[in-house]
């Protein structure tokens, strides 16, 4: 079975054609699974019971020519911070190690409505926190496109996946960058979409006015179609919010993506970009201005202070979500004979690991007494000039504003395992690109660039556009118009 070049379009077109069943598709990715996740740990567990029996449900459906949904029988992994029913959600930690979900999160709801189908759950850093997966305790992933590189993260596993074959399309967080960063290392296609636009419910929270969900796909097309089943308002996630999109994601309106400006702003071409990265990313603006769509020199000025805002607010938010893992209730629990006291360090002290400590103790260091003037109260003052800075340069209002803008996703090409992890600083820095964007709370999307704007064996390399609120169609069309180039 031929998976490489298989979309949702595809797939879904051969199935209710009855080239293949749901049950043949199905069993192919397990077969690719059993073949490289040895080597590759994208998968921490597997559903293969559960997904045979979905799979047979949409093929005995297709038999009798019941209508389907366009996501019927679409095999997708699930990254393990997500949860799923009776199933595992170790958010990479071991804390969790034992724990088994008693609900189903709002996507992962919605998914099952439309019969997709779960082949597992995929490896990240710890509770997301990092930019590698070189932080779970489970083991890191590697890169698809060399060994030796780490692939992204914090959803560096749902990336690998898609990218190695391994699943159709995946689900990822984003805090920071953790689905579109993974992305561009793996060279899949990752959305961002804007907070709020998707429900954060049963999903384990790192920093919650940060995290959303979105989809790592192959296509641009293929992540629109998941957004649009994952969208909208949720009554138990009071920051969900109600946009309307148009009805239809399929195909492009090429009209629509040549009236547009696309916004180039300086501060992201700065020093620490490399060489490559520039070159691929130039090499997509030039693709694009030859079909016509217009450019235009912008500033964001307080974004070069982004990555300091943003470690110091997620940190302040991990202190305060992850103080509920305390052994008692769930996760993982030390033998105790002495003091409450004792437990509590013995626990979190043997059940997180060294990135999430470090997390820990600086967002309670920024929280505390004396000092939450001096960091966190000033970090969301900058927090506020950050959104000022996009929501000028998409005011439309004087007819100066841009449509979209596009930057690289990455400063550098995916790095090798243990090239920073001797230096948080550096590691952090991998992420200077895409935070931003989840500070103010834009969609934003990381697509590979083509080959012809690579050098010969370059590894993937990304570009990044960021839409103005509830925009997600705008980021759909550019991206699908460029890949139609």
């Amino acid at each position: 079975m031929e998976l490489n070049g298989l979309t949702i379009r595809k797939f879904n077109a051969g199935l209710k054609s009855k080239q293949f069943s749901a049950s043949e598709i199905v069993r192919a990715y397990f077969n690719e699974i059993d073949k490289k996740n040895n080597e590759l740990n994208a998968y921490l567990s597997l559903m293969k019971e559960t997904a045979y029996n979905h799979a047979a449900a949409v093929d005995e459906a297709i038999k009798r020519d019941d209508p389907i949904s366009y996501l019927a029988g679409v095999p997708v992994a699930i990254k393990d911070n997500i949860l799923i029913e009776g199933g595992p959600a170790t958010a990479g930690s071991k804390i969790l190690e034992n724990y088994v979900s008693t609900y189903d999160a709002t996507v992962i709801r919605k998914l099952k409505s439309e019969k997709a189908i779960f082949l597992g759950k995929t490896n990240l850093d710890e509770f997301a926190m990092g930019s590698s997966t070189e932080n779970s305790a489970y083991g890191p992933t590697k890169n698809p496109h060399d060994l030796t590189r780490v692939p992204g993260g914090s959803s560096g596993g749902s990336a690998a996946a898609v990218a190695a074959d391994m699943a159709l399309v995946a689900l990822g967080s984003d805090t920071g960058g953790s689905i579109r960063q993974p992305a561009a290392f793996c060279g899949v296609v990752g959305l961002k979409p804007t907070y709020g636009a998707v429900s954060r419910y049963g999903l384990i929270a790192m920093a919650s006015s940060l995290d959303q969900i979105g989809p790592l796909t192959k296509t641009v097309e293929d992540a629109a179609i998941i957004f649009r089943s994952l969208h909208g308002q949720d009554p138990r996630d009071a920051t969900s919010a109600s946009f309307q999109y148009r009805d239809n994601f399929l195909g492009v309106n090429v009209e629509a993506v040549k009236r547009m400006v696309v916004g180039v702003p300086d501060e992201y071409f700065e020093s620490g970009i490399s060489e490559e990265v520039s070159a691929a990313v130039h090499g997509v603006i030039s693709t694009l201005g030859k079909a016509g769509i217009q450019f235009k020199r912008i500033s964001l000025p307080h974004s070069r202070y982004a990555l300091s805002t943003y470690y110091i607010v997620m940190p302040a938010e991990v202190s305060s979500n992850l103080a509920r893992y305390d052994g008692l209730r769930y996760g993982h629990r030390e033998m105790f004979d002495g003091t409450l006291r004792d437990l509590y360090e013995k626990n979190k002290s043997r059940g997180f690991g060294v990135e999430t400590k470090r997390r820990l103790t600086l967002g309670t260091f920024v929280l505390s007494s004396g000092y939450y003037d001096a960091f966190y109260a000033k970090a969301q003052k900058v927090r506020t000039l950050i959104k000022q800075d996009f929501n000028k340069v998409f005011d439309q209002s004087q007819g100066q504003g841009v449509d979209v803008i596009l930057t690289p996703v990455t400063p550098t090409l995916p790095f090798r395992f243990g090239e920073k992890t001797t230096d948080p600083l550096s590691m952090y820095m991998s992420d200077i690109l895409t935070i931003p964007a989840n500070l103010a709370g834009l969609p934003a999307i990381s697509i590979p660039a083509k080959r012809e704007n690579l050098k010969k064996k370059s590894l993937p390399i990304g570009f990044q556009v960021i839409g103005n609120y509830f925009r997600e169609d705008d980021l759909f069309d550019l991206g699908q118009f460029y890949e139609s180039l």
